[in-house]
């Protein structure tokens, strides 16, 4: 088996950048509160569909050359990653909020991590029990803040049902997370763009039968400004956070073992948070603050051992 080489630091630029794009995902659900789930995505991936086709025909079509089995796993990574993805995440956010959707996904660096501690590069699972502590730590912190104050005006039912949703989320991007970070590894044929925009191509199919469901099958009582806010908004996450957002994010998984692309989410995370605390309008607290410095320092903690971790060696 080839051995893989790492690059640490622009691997974690990149999930940097594709982390500060994806925390404009959990503003739009609020934008467009006037939407349902289903339009909000239906709307977001027939953009960037056309969008990665059109950027797909400028470029090389080595996408073309790919066998059955590649494009049955784009597929279901559009599925996963996309498509069901957002349906659950708009609606846990239009139910219990931003906060409380933000920390919640904001687990997956613990399962990817658990998942990823025997692949090649990954640094020892005992080594990660301190720093997965402290993102652990700060989550759960800033989760109890939140959910103490972002419930009001919610019934039972809608914050059990969104927190549900919130966490079928969590585990359809840990899913899509593992699937395409190894794909990329044992396809090195394929460019991180090319992959991208393939995967931006396919979810636009998928999101064409949705779109007659969406749009035809029941009434549309929206303004035309509503409309044009909706397709502005639509367009901006589609370009934004799936075709740019994705580019970085699937570089980061090709230059980070999996344990520390798990880890990359984490800043999604922390922007997706700091754009709820503009929108609404307020400073972070005290405990908030506390919480976003525990989480910071696991990411540098697991960094600085990955960086120290040899790529040759037996991680558990």
């Amino acid at each position: 088996m080839q051995k893989q080489t790492y690059r640490i630091l622009p691997g974690i630029a990149n999930g940097m950048a594709a982390g500060a794009l994806w925390g404009f995902v959990f503003l739009a659900p609020q934008i467009l509160h006037d939407f349902t789930p289903v339009e909000q995505s239906t709307g977001r991936y027939l953009i960037y569909g056309f969008v990665t086709l059109f950027l797909l025909l400028l470029g090389r079509k080595s996408g073309l050359q790919l066998h059955r089995r590649n494009w049955w796993t784009l597929v279901w990574l559009s599925l996963l990653g996309n498509i069901f993805y957002y349906i659950l995440l708009s609606s846990a956010v239009q139910l219990i909020g931003i906060a409380p959707v933000t920390l919640i996904i904001g687990a997956m660096p613990a399962l990817v991590t658990l998942w990823g501690c025997r692949d090649q590069g990954a640094a020892p699972w005992r080594w990660l029990l301190a720093p997965l502590g402290l993102c652990c730590a700060g989550t759960f912190m800033i989760s109890w803040q939140a959910l103490q104050s972002s419930q009001h005006g919610a019934t039972q039912l809608q914050r059990v049902t969104g927190v549900l949703c919130a966490f079928c989320a969590l585990l359809s991007w840990t899913i899509y997370a593992i699937g395409n970070s190894r794909y990329l590894v044992r396809h090195a044929q394929v460019t991180s763009q090319e992959w991208s925009l393939l995967t931006g191509v396919v979810t636009g199919l998928l999101a064409v039968p949705m779109g007659a469901f969406a749009f035809f099958a029941q009434p549309m009582n929206h303004s035309q400004i509503a409309w044009s806010r909706f397709w502005l908004v639509c367009a901006a996450v589609a370009i934004l956070a799936s075709v740019v957002g994705n580019r970085f994010w699937n570089q980061a998984s090709r230059l980070l073992p999996l344990t520390l692309t798990g880890q990359m989410i984490l800043f999604e995370t922390l922007f997706a948070l700091l754009y709820s605390f503009l929108w609404e309008r307020r400073w972070p607290t005290g405990s908030e603050v506390f919480a976003f410095l525990c989480i910071l320092s696991g990411i540098v903690w697991s960094t600085a051992l990955h960086k120290n971790t040899k790529t040759n060696e037996n991680p558990c």
